[in-house]
């Protein structure tokens, strides 16, 4: 696994210590995206910049970046998921031994559907300032390292599922043979850990996205993206989303 857990070190621990470093990816991420404003003609579909290509010109770039990467073997890797799955190119690299360490039946799931909403048309407007410098190829590159960042920390609920269902199989197993959503959705809801988890990445957003200047008032600190976005992403999409994620894996577990 990317993350560097073998299937020996597959633990809970891990998988908690593998979300913590990719709170920071996020973070990192945003910060970068921020430095562009929006530049809304990269998401128009009806301006049809490419030729022969219908679509947005951020399509356009994801897909090429995407049949690339492909190429090179990104998506061998259980922990990455293409936002454009249809026909990429497959690898041609000699594969890495990946530990499996997911169920066959829900190691395919992918929501990058919902993601991609959520980042375009939710999140990109509280972070990003209005306008257009007409850097729409650097603006769709650090659009595609957020959206991979999320869907990496997103799509890691498969995980977090796989192990919670191994701690505790006699726990899980009767709302899995039900298709109890709602019960498997409690068994998997710790709101105390996502309350913790809100304030760590607000205050990662403080510390590494503040403007660095010679005064020490409080009152005059300026940040490239404000920390109560980052909280907010997570509250409204990051964490609700990878418990979908979760319950989608955990119903399929036992096929």
């Amino acid at each position: 696994m990317a993350e560097g857990i073998s299937g020996s070190e597959f633990t809970l621990d891990s998988i908690r210590k593998a979300l913590i470093r990719q709170e920071d990816v996020i973070v990192f991420s945003l910060i970068e995206r921020a430095r562009f404003p929006m530049n809304s003609a990269l998401y128009n579909p009806r301006l049809d910049l490419v030729p022969g290509f219908s679509g947005p010109l951020v399509d356009f770039i994801v897909k090429e970046t995407e049949a690339v990467q492909a190429k090179a073997g990104r998506y061998v890797n259980p922990e990455e998921n293409p936002f454009f799955p249809d026909n990429l190119p497959p690898s041609m690299i000699p594969n890495y031994n990946y530990s499996q360490v997911l169920h066959p039946g829900g190691a395919s799931i992918n929501i990058n559907k919902a993601i991609w909403d959520m980042y375009l048309n939710q999140l990109l407007p509280l972070f990003v300032d209005a306008g257009d410098d007409g850097n729409y190829a650097s603006t769709a590159a650090s659009d595609l390292i957020c959206l991979q960042a999320l869907s990496r920390r997103i799509h890691y609920g498969k995980f977090v599922a796989e192990i919670k269902f191994r701690d505790a199989p006699n726990d899980y197993e009767p709302p899995i043979r039900a298709k109890d959503t709602d019960a498997l959705m409690k068994l998997l809801t710790d709101e105390r850990v996502e309350k913790m988890v809100k304030k760590r990445v607000e205050k990662k957003a403080d510390v590494f996205g503040q403007d660095v200047n010679v005064s020490n008032n409080a009152d005059s600190k300026r940040y490239k993206v404000d920390p109560s976005v980052v909280a907010r992403l997570y509250d409204e999409w990051v964490i609700p989303l990878t418990k979908l994620v979760e319950v989608e894996y955990l119903i399929r577990r036992l096929d």
